[in-house]
C-alpha cells in the first residue's frame, strides 16, 4: 500500500495569524518554526513513502524549502485542510492508496499513532476514511476544561457509536461532567487527534460536497464527512506517555515546550 502524509498549512489563521511559522524551542534552547517541528515528527512515521507541506504561502513554502522539505502549492480558495489536502492530490504518485493529512499543529502526535492508523486501512480496505482519539489523562482534561471556561478554543472531542464511528465531534468537551465529579480522575472522553487518513476516492468525493452549517459553526472540516453520509472510522489508542496538546492559542506555547524539554526533542 503506497502511503503519503500531506501537512496542510495556511498563514492566516483567525485565533493565530502566523501560526505556521511561529517558533518553539527544543530541549537544547534551538529554535524551530512549528511546520518545521510537524514536518519532522511525520518523518518519524513508518510505512510512509513522502512526507508533503500543502500550502498556498509563498512565506511558509520558503520556510519549508528552507529546512529542505516538499512543498506543494494548492489554491488559495482551499476552505480546510481537508480541502487542501485534496487540492495535493495532483503532486503526490499515482500509485498512491491512502493520503494521511497530519495537521500542522499537531507536532506532539506520536508515531506509533498514525502508523496504527495506516494498519487499520491496511486491514481494513473497506474503509474510506479514519482518523483517531485517545482517552484523555487528567491533566489534558483539565487544560481543555481551562481552555473552555476562558472562552479559548481548545482540542476536539469525538463521540462515536457502537461500532466504533463518529457520531459527532465538537470543540466542546463531550461528554459534560459535572465540576468536582470523580469522573474528572478518570475523563470519559476522547481527544481527537489532529489526524487523518483517506481514501484518495474519499478526497475526492469530499471536495465535491458542498460545505455543511455544522462545520462552519463548529469550524471542522470533519463533519462535512458525517453530515454527508460518509462514516469516518475512530481508531481508539491507549494514551501516550505525554499530552499530546496542540499549538491553538499562544498560552499553549509554554507547555508544549516543556514537553519538547522532557522528551529531548531539540
Amino acid at each position: 500500500m503506497h502511503v503519503e502524509i500531506v501537512i496542510p498549512a495556511r498563514y492566516q489563521s483567525s485565533r493565530y495569524p502566523g501560526k505556521p511559522l511561529a517558533l518553539l524551542t527544543g530541549a537544547t534552547g534551538v529554535d524551530k518554526p512549528l511546520i518545521q517541528r510537524s514536518f519532522e515528527a511525520a518523518l518519524q512515521v513508518r510505512g510512509t513513502h513522502a512526507v508533503h507541506v500543502a500550502t498556498d504561502d509563498s512565506r511558509i513554502a520558503k520556510a519549508v524549502k528552507a529546512f529542505g522539505g516538499s512543498v506543494i502549492m494548492t489554491p488559495v480558495a482551499c476552505a480546510n485542510g481537508t480541502e487542501r489536502v485534496a487540492a495535493a492530490l495532483t503532486g503526490l504518485h499515482a500509485d498512491t492508496d491512502v493520503i494521511v493529512n497530519f495537521q500542522g499543529d499537531a507536532l506532539l502526535t506520536p508515531p506509533a499513532l498514525v502508523e496504527g492508523l495506516i494498519d487499520h486501512m491496511r486491514s481494513h480496505p473497506e474503509c474510506r476514511a479514519a482518523t483517531v482519539a485517545v482517552r484523555c489523562s487528567p491533566s489534558a482534561y483539565r487544560h481543555l476544561i481551562g481552555d473552555q471556561a476562558e472562552g479559548r478554543v481548545g482540542g476536539t472531542t469525538a463521540v462515536v457509536d457502537a461500532q466504533g464511528n463518529a457520531l459527532y465531534f465538537s470543540k466542546r468537551v463531550l461528554p459534560h461532567i459535572p465540576p468536582g465529579d470523580p469522573l474528572e480522575l478518570d475523563p470519559p472522553v476522547l481527544l481527537h487527534l489532529g489526524l487523518y487518513a483517506y481514501r484518495r476516492e474519499a478526497l475526492q468525493h469530499y471536495g465535491q460536497c458542498p460545505a455543511t452549517r455544522l462545520e462552519q459553526i463548529e469550524g471542522l472540516e470533519q463533519l462535512r464527512f458525517l453530515v454527508h453520509g460518509m462514516p469516518m472510522f475512530v481508531l481508539q489508542a491507549d494514551p501516550p506517555d505525554w499530552d499530546t496538546i496542540e499549538l491553538n492559542n499562544p498560552s499553549d506555547k509554554a507547555p508544549i515546550e516543556a514537553i519538547l524539554t522532557s522528551r529531548s526533542i531539540i
